[in-house]
């Protein structure tokens, strides 16, 4: 363990410790992001530790999805560490904890008959038996190779109060009395993480697996290890959910037995559904799982700038910010104690395994989406042209880069997720319109023949004029007057020839982009169009 303490540390560190048991999820992120501001504002270092140490249900694939998801974030990290594979050092820990006698053996079995006895009488908190047991007694029925789950003997009948100032919530104190005699080793066959505020059975493991001397062989709970690699690692500041909070009254505990001063705590709102339930992977699907919203073309710093809303808020109330402004505004007196809302649409999703509708805006927040299209507009246009390029290639389009860099800025006011740029603009990258109603080419107020003679007027007049937005707006303006008929009549059976729909980007602008012979070819194809309307 470090000689210096956290309190004595010149900067902070904090650090993200995720369990990789599935995707990253959005309440995780937050935490991560959170981390991420506080150590940049701070000039502080970023910590990320996978606590990995839940065999059962950790996967490869899990840790791959968080990396993944992590890294579209954008932000970094300064020091990367496995749980995993600092067990040598949890195991020495909690011998050491067992010798101080700060911690006991206790044999009793899982889901035994006392438990259950225990547990409808009350809250569970110790077995009598196994804390009274005596040491020479304990070690002569742990040599038998008896199993055993190693717990902390919580001070009891001294009126004790353990207590802590939260960055958040404020002051929290707890009776010692009230919590029970927590796991501090389990074991490797089954038993539960113990990363709840009780265990649900003991943890145990067989007295002949023997990593040392005494035979501490058995998996660290998320107790022990983790506050056993906040302290070896020096962090000074624990900022994560406030599900936590609870657990920090035993995590007192394991630091003081460590010899190490806690560090500072601030635990984050939850992040809830619009009902109010808890986010859950399991219930609400996709639109927890970060990828969900990068598939569904969110800027990561947008995605930023939303989470970042969710629980804090800067002193001037602003909304939209950039990167650097929310470093540079972040603190955690900003953090606030009600739990956040993420009103995306619950009905709009049938069952947690269906995949999001690529052109469904409903799941998602609104102002999610509300900053996602402030983003995309504040972007220079070679940067958005890079971003939505593979989502046109996504839908099997192959534009140039130079291409794409044309038409990024006729669409960028029109889109709010990246993925709109395929719908908004799919038109410019195909040789043959897909097939549309003939009388969108009729001018309003006009018939057939009307559209027929604004198409007929088009031919002549584009076939020799130049192709730049101030000679097409002079001359198609001046065409609409010569034909008695409002620039906006005119121009939309142009429109809905070049670009097969009324709602469509600027005309001039769209026609200068698809160039001259692009543009008399699909209006000779919706002149004749107009025929069998006569």
């Amino acid at each position: 363990m470090p000689d210096s303490t956290p309190s004595q540390a010149h900067t902070p560190r904090v650090r993200f410790a995720p369990s990789p048991t599935g995707y990253l999820h959005v309440g995780g992120a937050r935490t991560f992001i959170f981390n991420w501001l506080y150590a940049r504002h701070t000039g502080g270092t970023l910590v990320l530790r996978l606590d990995d140490t839940d065999v059962e249900r950790n996967t490869e694939a899990s840790v791959q999805s968080i990396f993944e998801g992590l890294r579209w974030l954008g932000l970094d990290w300064d020091e990367e560490y496995k749980q995993s594979e600092r067990l040598a050092l949890h195991r020495r820990q909690a011998e050491a904890i067992f010798l101080s006698g700060l911690a006991y053996r206790d044999f009793t079995p899982a889901h035994s008959e006392s438990d259950e006895q225990s547990s409808a009488q009350g809250a569970w908190l110790f077995n009598p038996g196994m804390r009274e047991l005596s040491l020479e007694e304990s070690d002569r029925r742990a040599a038998a190779g008896e199993p055993f789950a190693l717990r902390y003997r919580v001070p009891r009948g001294q009126n004790r109060t353990l207590s802590f100032t939260d960055a958040v919530y404020g002051e929290q104190s707890k009776l010692a009395d009230e919590v029970e005699d927590f796991a501090l080793l389990r074991s490797d066959t089954g038993a539960p993480n113990d990363r709840g505020p009780r265990e649900a059975s003991f943890a145990s493991w067989g007295g002949n697996d023997r990593s040392t001397s005494l035979g501490w062989g058995g998996m660290p709970t998320y107790h022990l290890a983790s506050c056993v690699d906040d302290a070896d690692l020096r962090i000074t500041h624990i900022i994560r959910g406030q599900d936590h909070l609870t657990n920090t009254f035993k995590h007192l505990l394991i630091f003081e037995a460590l010899g190490a001063p806690p560090p500072h705590f601030a635990h984050l709102p939850l992040l809830v559904a619009p009902d109010g339930a808890k986010l859950s992977k399991r219930k609400h699907g996709p639109v927890v799982s970060v990828t969900t919203y990068r598939d569904a073309g969110f800027l990561p710093q947008a995605f930023v700038n939303f989470l970042c809303l969710l629980g804090w808020s800067p002193k001037n109330d602003r909304e939209f910010m950039t990167l650097d402004e929310l470093t540079a505004a972040f603190t955690l007196e900003g953090v606030n104690r009600a739990n956040a809302v993420i009103n995306f649409s619950e009905t709009a999703l049938s069952s947690s395994d269906t995949a999001l509708s690529s052109s469904d805006l409903a799941p998602f927040d609104p102002k999610a989406v509300w900053l996602n299209a402030e983003h995309i507009r504040a972007l220079p246009v070679e940067e958005l042209s890079r971003c939505i390029t593979p989502f046109f290639e996504q839908a099997g389009f192959h534009p140039t880069p130079q291409k794409v860099e044309a038409v990024t800025p006729l669409i960028r006011e029109r889109i709010k997720l990246l993925r709109d740029a395929v719908s908004a603009a799919d038109f410019f990258f195909v040789d043959q319109l897909p097939p549309y109603d003939p009388a969108e080419l009729i001018p309003q107020k006009g018939d057939a023949a009307l559209g027929r003679r604004v198409l007929q007027h088009a031919l002549e007049l584009l076939a020799t004029v130049n192709f730049d937005h101030d000679s097409l707006d002079q001359a198609l303006r001046a065409a609409a007057s010569q034909l008695g008929l409002k620039a906006g009549q005119a121009f939309q059976p142009i429109r809905v020839a070049i670009c097969g729909r009324k709602n469509a980007p600027p005309l001039f602008e769209t026609m200068a982009v698809l160039g001259r012979d692009v543009c008399l070819a699909r209006i000779r194809q919706a002149e004749a169009s107009l025929h069998s309307l006569a």
